[in-house]
């Protein structure tokens, strides 16, 4: 588990595009004190060590990974925001974040208001049903509040979150532009409640959405 405070930002070094392999990040140097079997999050998708040294480390990266998440689109010389899991006791600056990422979305537009700045995205409907404003989402690992959400019957959500100066210097959110492609995780507290009281809500009031393996008829 992580908990969506972002800790550095990496580096790549290479990356798997059509096939699985080790996507290599350098990092400052004796960043995490991480251990081969270790959990790490890149752009918020928890991917095990593999290889490692002061100032690198490896994670290999499977193709329905590839698939999922914008970890595929990352060049040499790309960025990608880096948490080391929770341990025990340690704060929950952020919320719980599995660090399995459900879809990607996409930036509309970056807007700065004062000292903060505002990022419009479009989301799939799969991530947008478990949206709601003043909630949680992690975007590419990063814990955030919604403040907007408008659902669109085209199968699409629009989501607005604000971010602090410190958010932006601190995390890939400083290259976002429209366009950019990210990372999302929706809220797990609401995806958990809704598999529990499906079976139990009338026909009318239950959501359309994809269907887990084993789960109760709709």
């Amino acid at each position: 588990m992580f908990s969506g405070i972002v800790s550095v930002v990496g580096q790549v070094e290479s990356v798997p595009l059509d096939r699985p392999g080790a996507l290599r990040i350098a990092h400052p140097d004796g960043w995490g004190q991480l251990r081969i079997g270790d959990s790490v999050a890149v752009n918020g998708c928890c991917l095990t060590v593999v290889g490692r040294e002061a100032a690198l480390l490896a994670a290999e990266v499977m193709p329905e990974t590839l698939r999922r998440t914008n970890l595929g689109r990352l060049p040499a010389g790309g960025l990608v925001n880096l948490e080391a899991a929770l341990t025990l006791g340690a704060p929950v600056g952020g919320h719980l974040v599995s660090g399995h990422v459900d879809a990607t979305g996409e930036v509309l537009a970056v807007e700065a208001e004062q000292s903060a700045v505002w990022v419009s995205l479009r989301v799939p409907q799969e991530v947008g049903r478990y949206c709601v404003a003043q909630g949680s989402i992690a975007i590419d690992g990063c814990s955030l509040t919604l403040v907007e959400v408008d659902d669109d019957s085209g199968g699409w959500a629009r989501i607005r979150v604000s971010l602090i100066p410190h958010t932006v210097a601190s995390t890939v959110a400083a290259g976002y532009r429209p366009g950019t492609v990210v990372n999302l995780e929706a809220d797990s507290v609401a995806k958990l409640v809704e598999r529990l009281l499906a079976p139990h809500l009338p026909s009318g009031l239950r959501e359309p959405g994809p269907e887990w393996p084993g789960s109760p008829p709709r």
